[in-house]
């Protein structure tokens, strides 16, 4: 079967692959001689033999395994030197090498070699990094002390700011030590000492401050340093040393060139500002033409117009005032934010813009404008004309013919309220009405204003009128409701009253006279929580209105809680020290807890302050009596006696006082007085008789027959008149009236029959008026008020005042 053999085809493809050739048995040939052989001599220079076998190289072994070198020794690329491998320079970038040594792994990440040894670790101890150290340092307490005075912290940023100070003095020495003084780090210092100064400066130590711009100054290591002379010259005036601020802001507009022209601007209108300081209004006057004419703007023509007014000069008033009216604000007119129906884009641009911070930097500037031109011409108005409606005319003039024409309309309201302030009330009249025909702004302002002059001259009806007037204007008008919700409340009406001041406050929630007024409606419909709430409310927007604490403690009173009654009345007194009604509620809210003593100090505080209090009098008095000071008592009654000399029972209080104290005839002598003026008085004849009789006298019959006629007469009368038999026949009621009960237990007078020391304890119930009279309970106007300026104010009627 050896020889056997099995047919195969001819054509094989893949015949002669399996077959294998010694001669590429490279494990072999370190012991192959004539390999070795050829190896060593220039046999080995030969080309290479190549395969004979058809097709590719798949299978065959890698003849590259083990290098071989020429005859001349050179090593060939990629050739095994020492057992490393040489580096193929293409490919050694991306980690590979052209031939392996036996056993190496492929690492072109260098992962085998461990991990990367740790990064050298900065010598915290060299001088240049201590240097960095105490720079980053200081940089982080200058931040802070600025982050410090822009919170309000001023102490905490002058420490900050201090602190930053030592340590760049310590780093100044450090760069010396370290042979480094050339490169100190002026911008640095500089810093520091400009924060420092800054900070003694907004903590009031000028003096401090002033060193430490000098140092400043003076180097001139500091480049633009003359400008902090500005700085300098801002603290010589916050101490009014106004020569030497002039003398610094000079040396500071000296130092900046033209072409900082705002700077110098700012600079000469401060001067101006310290000339007006001192007095020399035509030395202002100079700075303040000059900035006209260079840079117009709204506080220099106010200024202008102040130095001209000072000095009395009327035409150059009227051309100072046409500059005011003429200087350019710079804004865009409102038309500019009003969207148009056709393209979105722009609406959405608009929408974005209406309400943005720029916007709203405009609309201030114009406000600002518009107050100094109101004030300025409510200051030169009544001087620039023979009379002031001639000057009023004039300006409204010139206001009609700028871009403030507007303003034409409240300066006339203006000089209806100036006719006012001269008791000219039927010039004020008429200059309103001519404002019915206005547009509907104007309109409602001025007939608000009428509104409130009618209120106050209680004619109603046409205060009611025009406050319909007012709402039909502009519903909207919260002074207008206001008016109109008075008028209803006068009336009574109160809960219709409430409705106008509830609209009210829907449209100006901020309205305080509305809640005021609607605070005391509920108070009058008894709804005592509702109005406890819209006082408290108003408490927390008026912190220090002594009406609405008034108004609160009564509340509490009402709600018989006495003790925060107290409260609230204390804090009255807190804010408005020398009230004596409300030191007289006080002592009457200690006199119902049993606490006399208080009592009696909060009245006698009320009758130092006010002494003409028949309520106080009357209680000082009983008290006196009650504790047995009866000669104390005496000026009390006295005083009572000059308030209501018609009152027959303060002179028999006196009486009393004297016969209960002993002095007998003094006692004799006012009852013979009081007989004089009231002959028909029975307890003076009753006290008449008896004193006559126990001191011996002789008229002690004379005395006994006047009783007896008196006594028949009344008993006469009360037969005629039975319901006048509470009407005494000296003319004033038995009955308790208001002004004459008291809050405390009073004596009355003892009876004829009885002995001096003993008498008849009556109780007289207390009623009491409010500390701010019958006006805490009318309703507060809603006539518009504006304050326009510190130095000039002018104000139209008050939202917060009382009808008298």
């Amino acid at each position: 079967m050896e020889n056997v053999h099995l047919a195969v085809e001819d054509d094989d493809l893949y015949s002669g692959y399996n077959d294998y050739n010694p001669t590429f048995d490279s494990e072999e040939l370190e012991n192959d001689v004539g390999f070795q052989q050829a190896v060593r001599t220039s046999h080995g220079r030969r080309p290479p033999m190549t395969a004979k076998f058809p097709g590719t190289a798949i299978g065959a072994r890698p003849l590259s395994r083990i290098p071989m070198a020429s005859s001349m020794g050179r090593p060939m690329t990629g050739a095994v030197q020492d057992g490393a491998a040489r580096p193929m320079t293409a490919v050694r970038a991306a980690g590979y090498t052209s031939s392996l040594t036996r056993g190496s792994t492929f690492d072109p990440l260098g992962q085998s070699r461990g991990p990367a040894p740790p990064l050298e670790a900065k010598n915290e101890d060299a001088a240049e990094e201590k240097i960095k150290i105490l720079e980053k340092k200081v940089n982080d307490l200058i931040e802070e002390s600025c982050m410090a005075q822009s919170m309000g912290s001023l102490q905490l940023a002058l420490e900050k700011a201090k602190e930053a100070g030592r340590k760049e003095r310590a780093l100044v020495r450090q760069r010396e030590q370290s042979g480094n003084g050339d490169h100190i780090n002026l911008d640095l210092t500089y810093s520091v000492l400009l924060n420092l100064a800054n900070q003694y400066a907004n903590n009031e130590m000028y003096t401090e401050a002033l060193n430490s711009y000098q140092v400043i100054v003076k180097n001139k290591m500091f480049n633009n340093a003359g400008r902090l002379k500005v700085n300098m010259a801002n603290i010589y005036f916050k101490q009014k040393n106004y020569p030497k601020a002039i003398k610094f802001y000079r040396m500071a507009l000296d130092q900046i060139s033209n072409a900082h022209k705002e700077m110098r601007i700012k600079i000469m209108q401060n001067i101006g500002v310290v000339f007006v300081r001192m007095g020399q209004y035509t030395d202002a006057i100079t700075s303040f033409e000059h900035i006209m004419s260079e840079s117009p703007n709204i506080k220099t023509g106010f200024n202008l117009i102040l130095c001209y007014y000072a000095i009395g000069d009327r035409d150059r008033m009227k051309k100072a005032f046409q500059k005011l009216i003429s200087v350019p604000l710079g804004i865009d007119d409102e038309d500019k934010y009003i969207p148009s129906n056709d393209d979105a884009t722009s609406n959405m641009v608009i929408e974005a813009i209406k309400n943005d911070k720029l916007h709203q930097m405009e609309r201030d500037l114009k406000v600002l404008a518009e107050k100094y031109i109101m004030t300025a011409a409510k200051l030169i108005a009544p001087v620039i004309e023979s009379s002031f409606a001639t000057g009023f005319d004039c300006c409204v003039d010139m206001v009609k013919s700028s871009q403030y024409v507007e303003l034409a309309n409240d300066l006339e309201i203006n000089k209806a309220i100036t006719y006012l302030r001269q008791k000219d009330f039927n010039q004020a009249v008429e200059t309103l009405k001519t404002f019915e025909k206005k547009d509907s702004r104007v309109k409602s302002a001025a007939a608000t204003n009428l509104s409130f002059l009618y209120f106050l001259e209680k004619d109603y009806d046409q205060a009611d009128r025009y406050a319909d007037l007012a709402m039909n204007a502009d519903r909207y008008n919260p002074a207008a409701l206001i008016n109109k919700g008075n008028t209803v409340f006068v009336k009574q009406d109160y809960e219709k009253a409430a409705e106008f001041y509830k609209e009210a406050l829907r449209n100006d929630s901020s309205c305080t006279e509305a809640l005021y007024n609607l605070g005391l409606t509920y108070k009058r419909l008894h709804r005592l929580e509702e109005a406890l709430d819209c006082f408290l409310k108003l408490h927390a927007i008026l912190r220090n209105s002594a009406q609405v604490m008034y108004q609160l403690g009564h509340l509490y009173e009402l709600l018989e809680d006495p003790q925060q009654a107290i409260e609230w009345l204390m804090q009255v007194i807190s804010v408005t020290p020398t009230d004596p009604q409300a030191l007289a509620k006080l002592g009457e809210l200690h006199d119902g807890e049993g606490d006399k003593s208080q009592a009696f100090q909060y009245y006698y505080d009320s009758f130092r302050y006010f002494p003409s209090n028949i309520d106080v009098i009357e209680w000082l008095g009983a008290y006196y009596i009650e504790t047995q000071f009866c000669e104390k008592a005496i000026q009390y009654f006295e005083r009572a006696t000059l308030i209501q000399p018609t009152q027959v029972k303060w002179q028999l209080m006196v009486a009393s006082c004297y016969r209960r104290s002993g002095n007998y005839q003094k006692a004799l002598e006012t009852y013979k007085d009081i007989h004089r003026k009231f002959p028909e008085n029975v307890e003076c004849l009753r006290f008449l008789v008896r004193l006559c009789t126990d001191m011996g006298l002789k008229e002690v019959q004379e005395y006994a027959t006047m009783l007896k006629k008196v006594e028949k007469l009344k008993e006469i009368r009360e037969q005629v008149h039975p319901t006048a038999a509470s009407i005494d026949l000296s003319g004033h009621s038995s009955n308790s009236m208001k002004g004459e009960r008291l809050s405390a237990k009073m004596r009355s007078l003892p009876g004829s029959n009885e002995p001096y020391e003993a008498s008849n304890p009556k109780e007289l119930d207390a009623s009491y008026v409010d500390p701010l009279g019958p006006q805490m309970e009318r309703p507060k106007t809603g006539a518009k008020k504006r304050v326009d300026d510190d130095d000039f104010a002018d104000e139209e009627l008050g939202d917060d005042l009382l009808p008298e």
